[in-house]
């Protein structure tokens, strides 16, 4: 089943980092970690496999995929050895990437990148496309009543004032694009993306499934098997408190206020979630130069036992983002597309294991997301032939 997968923000770290993972992984040169249908107990469950996807995407930047891999491998994230060993690959990668397009109209850009997916689908000889947006976090737009009908947001789309008055953040633009050209959608960032009425209407309409927000790789993935332990043991949690450190591009982008409060806001909503209720605190995100793609996360929780007596919990968690976001991105690109296989449309709330906002009523302790993922991959996995 060869799969394409279009990353949004194809030139940034966790793009390069998955191809290339991807691509090692298929010549045989290391093995998956990181990669969750890859662990014991969904191994071999899901198609398209990591070997079968084939990739391409969009950005605004062009910075060569090989002069950004070494860059990775300079900083630590991938060794140079593989970045060199996969290096003709990722030229070939290369050829399928594009400046994002631009139009008098927001619909205009739409049908440009559209008609992108489509030659690569093509070209490329694929059974299907997903779109996965790995791109830089947007802040959160103002409500828009174009929001309201797909009719509406079709219309606004087509007027020359969409062009200097967006109707759509760039996420979602994307995301109404990919669901036009019969692509599944996954949002991998804190960003809007599928998560408007009109573009959910979109998804059922086309047949589509969509997925997302906001991976989860390190402080929320602590904090999703920690606040249901507090939950489960009635303890009351009184503070929970982070201070995270990024460096490289997604720390710089963070840096800004608008960005920044988007992020914080969805590393937040698992505590509400699972507590039910919200401790007084606070998830600050610093942006440091020099931690490049690794980052740092410090948390301080205080909470009340029997008899009310206080007590405290720390924990540091120091990763690296690309490292632990690749192999996500992958496991997502497989199960879109399984799920596009197997005739689901609208959202995924079987994968919210995945990420840190979840779409849909979903619960957001890590062992009942698991549950949920595992029952998802039962239902998409064809029954045995006699």
């Amino acid at each position: 089943m060869r799969t394409g997968t279009w990353l949004i923000g194809a030139r940034g770290s966790v793009a390069v980092t998955s191809m290339i993972g991807a691509l090692a992984v298929r010549a045989g040169l290391i093995a998956p970690t990181g990669c969750v249908l890859e662990s014991p107990a969904l191994r071999e469950r899901i198609r398209p496999g990591i070997a079968d996807l084939v990739f391409g995407g969009h950005d605004v930047t062009s910075v060569p995929l090989e002069k950004k891999a070494a860059e990775l491998a300079g900083s630590g994230v991938v060794p140079a050895a593989l970045a060199q060993a996969v290096k003709d690959d990722l030229a070939a990668v290369e050829q399928r990437v594009r400046p994002l397009p631009a139009a008098p109209t927001q619909a205009g850009t739409a049908h440009a990148i559209a008609d992108d997916l489509d030659r690569f689908r093509r070209q490329n000889d694929l059974d299907r496309v997903v779109v996965i947006n790995v791109s830089t976090t947007e802040p959160a737009p103002a409500p828009h009543p174009a929001h309201a009908s797909l009719d509406d947001l079709r219309a606004a789309l087509a007027d020359p004032l969409s062009a200097t008055d967006p109707v759509l953040p760039p996420s979602s633009l994307a995301a109404y694009a990919a669901l036009t050209a019969g692509c599944p959608y996954v949002d991998f960032t804190p960003s809007t993306g599928a998560r408007l009425p009109a573009l959910d209407a979109l998804a059922r309409e086309r047949g589509l499934p969509y997925a997302g927000h906001d991976g989860k790789t390190g402080e929320t993935l602590v904090k999703s098997v920690l606040a249901p332990m507090f939950a489960q043991r009635n303890l009351k949690v009184r503070t929970w408190s982070g201070i995270n450190l990024l460096g490289g591009g997604d720390g710089a982008n963070l840096a800004r206020p608008g960005a920044n409060a988007a992020k914080s806001a969805s590393k937040q909503r698992v505590l509400p979630e699972t507590l039910g209720y919200l401790p007084q605190g606070e998830t600050r995100i610093d942006y440091l130069e020099d931690l490049g793609d690794f980052k740092t996360a410090w948390d301080l929780v205080t909470f009340e036992g029997f008899l009310g007596t206080g007590m405290r919990m720390e924990f540091t968690w120091h990763g690296c983002d690309s490292a632990l976001a690749a192999p996500l991105v992958l496991d997502l690109a497989r199960l879109t597309a399984a799920a596009h296989h197997a005739g689901r449309a609208g959202p995924l709330p079987g994968l919210a294991f995945f990420f840190k906002d979840p779409l849909g009523e979903v619960p957001h302790g890590l062992a009942d997301q698991w549950r949920t993922l595992c029952d998802l991959v039962t239902s998409l996995t064809p029954e045995p032939t006699p």
